[in-house]
């Protein structure tokens, strides 16, 4: 088959054809002549050709007309088909829309669907029945749903109206839970308590526990469950401010009270027979022995209360409101107990036993674990009770045997009283070194006696002024029982009170028999009492807040005097500028620092008193040298004395030698004084040259010159001070090591 590409090609070759064939006539006569047959032949192939060409030629343009025909008729087509396709496909996408439209109306049309099934559902009769099945749970789901949805589309039409309504439907659907759930607790607690009442004479521990427990446990998970469906839905919103309550909380309330109600009615009979009959019991007659019974029952019936509510309900709520009731008769019991206990050491115990057994005073830092039983928050009150009762005892004792003790005359019979008593070894020296065993030192009815130390510092105690042991034996006795605070003011009453008792001992002392033994009394005591003190950590110091009227008084003087006490005007400026208004005054009482000032002031005396003894003859011999070797023999007589009343009353060596040490120096201190108006007249010539006077001729003795009669100067004073006084220098406090061994004298020979 001829292709169009060819007849085209023939097609433009036929002019050349024709050219041809005009030169071939030019020559025809030529040709004819020369070869007529071949040139027939040839034209007769020609003509062939050209025909053939002719038909070529026509073949191939009808070929282009179809060809053409059919690229219009394919223009056409394709057209139709775009158009087609694009009709096609807003169809398509409108199809799309309406299965969209279809599906969402659906999903909305879904949330309010169940409006009318759900209400004829709730007022069908025998409601009540349906809230024990699955189908009751699925509805309330339902409920949920919708009424979220209706929140999130308030601009849907009705949607505030349904949403409304579904809020109706899902309140009277946890009614229903609620009355369930109460009627169940009821139907459980009636058969118990007739079957109890039947049984009441032949009850024994094993039936109790099992009609008073196992029978609730037979509904617990159903009530759970339902429980549970409103209690989801009282939690609060999460945008809610703290504090605030869920919407159905007071339904889930309701039935923590009605649950509550129903194990009271059942429980606080039984705790108040068995708290009476441990009352009643021979063993339980102490407060302690009852105390100690009574709770550890009623710590078991919470404990077992405290597993049953976990059976019935998710969380702890209201559980503690049940268990708080059911402590009622422990303490109707114990609060007259305690109110009416006399004895320290009893509250003592109480509280003592309270903090170690119920109150986990090791684990007060760390939080509660919430699924375990808190029961020092329910024994807390009872704490509080007897707390509160020991302090006011301790106030007592303090008033009637401290600050109102009236001395008897064998406890001011001073010597002679400290003669009997071991010296105070565990008294502290003036340095203040601190001792840590208190019960040791202050317990009187407690603890072993049997070693020495022990029995010493008891007897020592026993032997002293009587408010002290007793100040020790009562801030030993509530140490760590009560708040730290309240510990801290109590004590500082205490040694404030036991000081005021000392200082007024002392000068009941000095009057009946001499000063000295006065200010060691007293000092003796003091070092004692800091000694005991410092083991119990006071660290508070209280605050005395008092008013002070002494402006107002001065100011209505001052306007009398000046004329304008009837004048309205003063009385007016005065208001404003707060000249009538009485002045608060905060004193911070410190007893520690109180017991500290009263040391220094009785060391301060002593020493001073021994001091102007030794030195007196300074002051009233007029002449230098006989008034210097006055107060050498004076100084040489009295020493031997000092020590003496030291070792007496003072046992512990660094504080004698401190005190010789401090009366030595007073002693140099008031020679050097003398000394230097001496040497300063004798340079002026004052009474000396002029009149011959003795003055002018007393010879001084320096340091290692002159005689023994002569006006020794303070250096040489000092250096025979240090051979008299001798005073030992402790080089390392050691209690248990020799003086020999443990001392130097302030020369520096042993």
């Amino acid at each position: 088959m001829v292709s169009p590409g060819d007849l085209r090609d023939q097609s433009q070759s036929l002019p050349e054809v024709e050219n041809e064939l005009d030169l071939l006539q030019l020559d025809e006569d030529e040709i004819l002549e020369a070869s007529l047959n071949e040139y027939q032949r040839y034209l007769d192939e020609l003509d062939a050709a050209k025909s053939h060409l002719d038909h070529l030629l026509a073949s191939t343009t009808a070929t282009l007309d179809q060809l053409a025909d059919i690229s219009k008729a394919f223009r056409s087509v394709d057209q139709q088909t775009s158009a087609f396709q694009a009709k096609s496909a807003s169809i398509l996408e409108e199809q799309r829309q309406n299965d969209r439209l279809a599906t969402d109306l659906a999903e909305n049309l879904k949330y309010y669907e169940p409006l009318e099934r759900i209400t004829r559902r709730m007022n069908a009769p025998g409601a009540g029945n349906f809230v024990r099945t699955q189908d009751f749970r699925d509805m309330l789901l339902t409920l949920d749903e919708c009424i979220d949805y209706m929140q999130t589309h308030p601009k849907q039409r009705e949607a505030e109206v349904y949403r409304s309504r579904y809020k109706q439907l899902l309140t009277r659907a946890l009614t229903l839970v609620r009355n369930t759930f109460m009627a169940g607790a009821r139907d459980v607690t009636d058969e118990v308590g007739k079957r109890i009442a039947d049984k009441q004479a032949n009850v024994n521990e094993t039936l109790l526990s099992s009609l008073l427990y196992a029978k609730f446990r037979v509904d617990a998970p159903l009530m759970k469950d339902l429980g549970l469906e409103i209690q989801k839905r009282a939690v609060p919103p999460a945008d809610a401010e703290p504090g605030t309550e869920g919407e159905y909380q007071s339904l889930m309330n309701e039935l923590h009270q009605a649950f509550a109600a129903c194990r009271v009615r059942l429980m606080l009979p039984i705790i108040q027979q068995k708290v009476s009959e441990i009352a009643a019991a021979p063993t339980a007659k102490g407060l302690v022995a009852f105390a100690r019974s009574s709770i550890t029952y009623v710590r078991g019936v919470c404990l077992d209360e405290f597993e049953l509510w976990e059976e019935w309900f998710h969380g702890q709520r209201g559980v503690y409101d049940l268990l708080e009731t059911l402590c009622e008769p422990l303490f109707d019991q114990l609060r007259p107990r305690i109110i009416h206990e006399t004895k320290l050491s009893k509250l003592c115990s109480l509280v003592t036993l309270l903090q170690t057994r119920y109150l986990n005073a090791d684990d007060e830092d760390d939080a509660p674990d919430p699924t375990q039983l808190d029961f020092a928050s329910l024994i807390q009150p009872a704490m509080e009770d007897a707390q509160t009762r020991l302090v006011f005892r301790t106030l007592a004792l303090l008033r009637d045997e401290i600050q109102y003790y009236k001395p008897a005359a064998e406890d001011l019979d001073y010597p002679h009283r400290v003669s009997e008593a071991p010296t105070p070894k565990s008294a502290a020296p003036l340095s203040g070194r601190k001792t840590s065993n208190i019960a040791a030192a202050t317990e009187d009815d407690s603890g072993d006696e049997s070693t020495p130390n022990v029995w010493s510092r008891n007897r020592i105690l026993d032997l002293s002024y009587p408010t002290l042991p007793r100040a020790i034996r009562l801030l030993s006795r509530i140490y760590r029982l009560v708040n730290s605070s309240v510990f801290d003011d109590l004590a500082h009453q205490i040694v404030h009170s036991t000081t005021h008792s000392l200082v007024n001992a002392s000068n009941q002392i000095s009057t009946k028999s001499s000063a000295v033994d006065a200010q060691l009394f007293l000092l003796r005591h003091l070092l004692l009492l800091k000694s005991q003190i410092v083991a119990f950590d006071i660290e508070y110091v209280s605050q005395d807040v008092q008013l002070d009227f002494s402006g107002m008084t001065s100011t209505f003087y001052e306007l009398r005097d000046r004329g304008g006490l009837f004048n309205p005007r003063s009385w007016v400026r005065l208001f404003t500028s707060g000249g009538l208004i009485p002045r608060v005054v905060e004193n911070m009482l410190d007893a520690k620092v109180e017991l500290d000032g009263q040391l220094r002031t009785v060391i301060n005396d002593f020493t001073a008193g021994f001091a102007k003894t030794m030195t007196n003859s300074l002051r009233t011999i007029p002449k230098p040298e006989d008034a210097t070797a006055a107060v050498r023999d004076k100084v040489q007589k009295e020493v031997p004395i000092l020590r003496a009343k030291l070792e007496q009353y003072l046992d512990d060596l660094r504080t004698r030698e401190t005190l010789v040490a401090a009366v030595e120096d007073q002693v140099v201190q008031a020679y050097e004084v003398f000394f230097e108006e001496y040497a300063g007249k004798a340079a002026a010539g004052v009474k000396g040259k002029s009149n011959g006077s003795a003055l002018g001729k007393t010879k001084i003795s320096r340091k290692g010159k002159g005689a023994a009669d002569d006006v020794w100067d303070a250096d040489t004073f000092a250096e025979w001070g240090e051979a008299v006084f001798n005073v030992l220098l402790p080089q390392s406090y050691d209690e248990d090591a020799s003086p020999d061994t443990r001392s130097v004298s302030r020369s520096g020979s042993s």
